[in-house]
Order: C-alpha cells, then sequence, then structure tokens
C-alpha cells in the first residue's frame, strides 16, 4: 500500500505528517455547526431527504440480548421498511455483531434483499482491548461470514498515549484482510478523544492507512456523533480529497434519532464536504430508532397526519 503519498509506514514519516495538520479552531467549528443546525430545506425538498436518509441508515442491533428472530426481523425491515409502501427504499445496511452476520447475510439473501449489506463491528468491539491476533481473527471470521462491510475500533488507549504508528498499522492489517471484499469503516469513539485536534488527526491517519469511511463512534458511549464532532471529519475528508483525489465515506453514530436529526447531518454534509457526499456510499447514519421516525414523518407527508407508533415496527 502507497498511503496515497502522504506517508512512507513509518513512524517517523506518520508524526510529520499528523503534525503539519492545522488545528481546528473550536469556538470556529462549535459555531459553525450551531449556524448549519438552524438551516431549514423546503418542504418539496423533504421527500428526497427523508429517502435519502433512509437510504444511508446503517439499521443497527448490537445488544447482548440480540437472536436469531430479532436479527431476521431486522433485515425484513431493512429491505422493505414500510411492508404497506413499495416506494419507501431499503436502508444501506444492516450492522449486527459478528455471530449474527450469517444469518443476516443468510436472511437478506432469501427475502430478495442481495442489494443490502451486512456491516459487523469487529476488532474487538466496542472496547478494542485485544490482541491484534484475535482483532485479526475477528475480522476474517465476519468476512467469511459474509460481511461486506467492517467497522473496525481503533486502540483509543494507544492512539491517546501517542502511539499513534500502532493504531495506524493495525488499521492498515484490517484494510488488507478486507481487501475487495469488504469495505472498511474506522470507529474512534469521538467521547474518548476529547478534542476537535484528535479527531482530525485520527481522521488523517484512518484514512492515509486505507480506511474507506470514518465513523464517529460506537453508540456506547456519550458524546457521541455531535454536530461539530462531524463537521470536523467531514471537514477532514474534503481535505483529503484535495489531497489525494481519493473520496472518504463519513458514519456518525450515536444519539441521531429524529428526522429532524437526520436531516441536520445531510446540511451538513452539503455545506461541508459537498453534495458528492450525499449518497449511501460516501455517508451512512448508523441508528436504530432513527428509521421509525423516517418512516412516520414519510406517512404524515402521504396521509396527512402523524400515525400512531403502532404503524411502525419497535426494533
Amino acid at each position: 500500500m502507497k498511503f496515497f503519498g502522504l506517508v512512507d509506514g513509518s513512524d517517523s514519516s506518520l508524526r510529520k505528517f499528523l503534525a503539519s495538520l492545522p488545528a481546528v479552531d473550536q469556538v470556529g467549528a462549535d459555531s459553525r455547526a450551531a449556524m448549519l443546525a438552524t438551516r431549514s430545506i423546503k418542504a418539496s425538498s423533504k421527500r428526497w431527504a427523508i429517502d435519502t436518509a433512509i437510504r444511508m441508515v446503517d439499521l443497527t442491533t448490537l445488544e447482548g440480548a440480540d437472536t436469531r428472530g430479532k436479527v431476521e426481523a431486522l433485515c425484513t425491515k431493512a429491505v422493505r421498511p414500510d411492508p404497506t409502501n413499495p416506494d419507501v427504499p431499503s436502508v444501506g445496511a444492516v450492522c449486527v455483531y459478528n455471530d449474527m452476520v450469517g444469518i443476516a447475510r443468510t436472511h437478506l439473501d432469501l427475502i430478495g434483499g442481495q442489494h443490502v449489506g451486512v456491516a459487523a463491528v469487529s476488532t474487538a468491539f466496542p472496547s478494542g482491548r485485544a490482541s491484534m491476533s484475535v482483532k485479526i481473527q475477528d475480522t476474517q471470521d465476519a468476512i467469511d461470514a459474509g460481511a461486506s462491510e467492517i467497522d473496525m475500533v481503533i486502540d483509543r488507549g494507544a492512539f491517546l498515549s501517542g502511539n499513534y504508528i500502532d493504531v495506524f498499522n493495525e488499521i492498515v492489517a484490517i484494510r488488507e484482510i478486507c481487501g475487495d471484499k469488504a469495505h472498511l469503516k474506522v470507529i474512534f469513539e469521538t467521547g474518548e478523544l476529547v478534542t476537535y485536534d484528535n479527531v482530525r488527526k485520527a481522521s488523517f491517519l484512518a484514512m492515509a492507512a486505507g480506511a474507506h469511511f470514518i465513523k464517529t463512534s460506537t453508540g456506547k458511549v456519550a458524546p457521541a456523533a455531535t454536530a461539530p464532532v462531524v463537521l470536523v471529519m467531514l471537514e477532514a475528508v474534503r481535505d483529503f480529497y484535495a489531497m489525494t483525489q481519493v473520496r472518504i465515506g463519513v458514519k456518525p453514530a450515536g444519539g441521531i434519532r429524529t428526522t429532524k436529526d437526520a436531516i441536520k447531518q445531510l446540511v451538513l454534509v452539503n455545506e461541508t464536504a459537498g453534495p458528492d457526499w450525499l449518497t449511501p456510499s460516501l455517508f451512512r447514519i448508523g441508528a436504530s430508532a432513527l428509521l421509525n421516525d423516517l418512516l412516520m414523518q414519510r406517512m404524515k407527508m402521504d396521509d396527512g397526519y402523524y400515525a400512531s407508533p403502532q404503524y411502525v415496527t419497535i426494533d
């Protein structure tokens, strides 16, 4: 891997590259994110925004109590979010633990959902505290079971200790396992990285190491996908594209529950990275409850009133 000509894979080269990144203006990032949050979209564009957001959802269940039945029901919903309306698009992917990947892939294929991906959380999710051999096996097991997307967590302890090359090398190793079989999303757990500068640094480190997507969080730690953090990551992919002509995706996860939240994300994307990123191949939203609200808002546009929550499945 050539690392896009930005680094040569050595510790000194990586440190020099990361040190060259401009610092994030925290006040400016907060202010711009707050300003963009006030933006609204035209009523005529709301249907497009809702359907776009549905296509971007990684419909997620990551609970210890997950069962075959729950995962299969989630897959059915992913393919046909509204069984009464075939015009409602499918979601981008179903996101599950490794041991549920085979169940999800088999059921999706059975019901005509070959176009819906299966994303597996990997590398000792959510803590990332495991040996490299375990992380490698974790990833390989998921791909062998049918995962087309790998959501790996970085070793935040190593990153915060300044051991950037260790984090870099782990991403490179997992990216090589993915090969052309799976896209790699790299999870930072931004709530533990604390500063915007760390988020920007982690973003460029992951992209230089070969990530297809950078992802905010596991959904297990708060704060998660705050607007300023997503803004910083979108600025990073925009700037990385200017450097390399390679577009990297962004996936916010954690705390995005309503249609209003989702539309704010779309505004952030459009105004920061640009309209080219307004596609499921470059922007995903990790969520569980969000899809229900998107469906209810869509029903309201059709019927003129809010449907009861009983009209959508409770995940």
